[in-house]
């Protein structure tokens, strides 16, 4: 076995109730005043208000600019703020965005250079202001990675800054956080954490410790995925999948995601199209076009995704791998085709060219991809 590492948010506290340990996190980290980072809707419907009574006995502000899929210019705004207010800390509550926008303003608080000085991988020079994660949805496993994903507009691309001084401090996982989903949030976020534990999986990085958190959360995402979606207060499918996902953020975080990410990029940049949707998209598609380079992985996916395989051969389990995950995007009602998004066909050559400059999750993939390699799954995926 190759040298591996695994690294995750200094401390995790998940399970129903997980937010009440807000307040000794609080003092454990000396935290007097600290930036909520969230978005109008979460404080709208009164999310934020359930954690602010548990900043008991100081001060803080809080910044709802957050939007899906942040701009550069959000993390500019919310680095204002927090300098101006001379912030201590930051609470992100939220999905992935908010969370993200945590990250880079911890980072980019205290830099003197160009915010897009700092994508790429290891460009933060230091750890910033200590970031504390409650995550409202179960899909990007922001609360336990290294990176923070923005969109340049000019670039009409997503960029990564990627450093082990974005893990957040403290992740609090609790269902109950998850309840205010919308059904279509749902599904897109639990198919988003699905296509980080196979990409994880399936990953040239893979190791033993993410290859059992991947399988499980792909077991567990299977079963309790339609549960959450048809109905959403139930708080046994909301836990698992609150625990999938971060299992799934964990698995990613240390193995990487690969080509259905690296394709994602461009739709999210170009067109709009939310993370988790534009990766479930896309995740067939780019399956079919894994599943040679190794069908024994996608064996063990399909079984974990209640498939009977067991008189199959290699290849026609890793076929049912692809139809099962297709079946489960159907039942959550994921749309199918780039069509239905009113993407043009013509733009297809330049989403390849573009996806094919992602090297950073490309080089995770376990077949190589060219650029025309990328144009026919656009092509298939349309």
């Amino acid at each position: 076995m190759s040298i591996s590492t695994f690294k995750i948010a200094n401390k995790l506290i998940t399970g129903k109730g997980a937010t009440e340990k807000l307040t000794e996190e609080i003092k454990r980290l000396q935290v007097k005043n600290p930036l909520i980072v969230t978005d109008e809707i979460l404080e709208k419907i009164g999310i934020v208000d359930q954690i602010t009574p548990l900043l008991k006995e100081i001060q803080y502000d809080v910044y709802t600019g957050v939007k899906p899929d942040p701009e550069l210019t959000i993390v500019e705004e919310c680095t204002g703020l927090f300098t101006e207010g001379n912030h201590d800390a930051l609470i992100a509550i939220g999905g992935g965005s908010a969370i993200d926008i945590a990250k880079s303003v911890s980072a980019y608080a205290g830099y003197e250079g160009s915010l897009s000085d700092l994508f790429g991988t290891d460009l933060v020079p230091e750890k910033g202001a200590p970031i504390i994660a409650l995550p409202t949805t179960a899909g990007t496993g922001s609360e336990v990675t290294n990176i923070s994903i923005l969109s340049d507009s000019e670039a009409q691309l997503k960029k990564g800054i990627v450093s082990d001084h974005l893990l957040p401090d403290v992740a609090i996982v609790a269902p109950e956080m998850t309840l205010s989903m919308p059904k279509s949030v749902t599904a897109a976020s639990g198919i988003d954490a699905l296509v980080h534990a196979i990409e994880a999986y399936i990953s040239v990085h893979a190791s033993p410790i993410t290859d059992a958190l991947a399988i499980q959360a792909i077991k567990m995402i299977s079963v309790n995925l339609p549960k959450a979606y048809a109905k959403a207060d139930n708080v046994e499918a909301r836990e698992q999948m609150a625990t999938a996902s971060l299992m799934a953020g964990m698995a990613f975080g240390n193995a990487g995601v690969g080509a259905v990410h690296a394709l994602a990029y461009p739709l999210g940049g170009r067109y709009h199209i939310p993370h988790g949707v534009s990766n479930a998209l896309l995740l067939p598609y780019v399956m079919e076009w894994n599943k040679l380079a190794c069908v024994e992985r996608f064996r063990d996916i399909a079984t974990a995704l209640g498939e009977q395989v067991e008189h199959l051969s290699d290849a026609d389990a890793a076929t049912s791998a692809v139809e099962a995950m297709k079946r489960l995007c159907t039942s959550v009602n994921i749309p199918s085709g780039l069509q239905s998004f009113d993407i043009p066909e013509s733009a297809i050559t330049e989403m390849a060219e573009d996806a094919s400059k992602v090297e950073r999750l490309l080089n995770n993939n376990p077949r190589q991809l060219s650029k025309d390699d990328i144009e026919e799954i656009y092509r298939s995926a349309y």
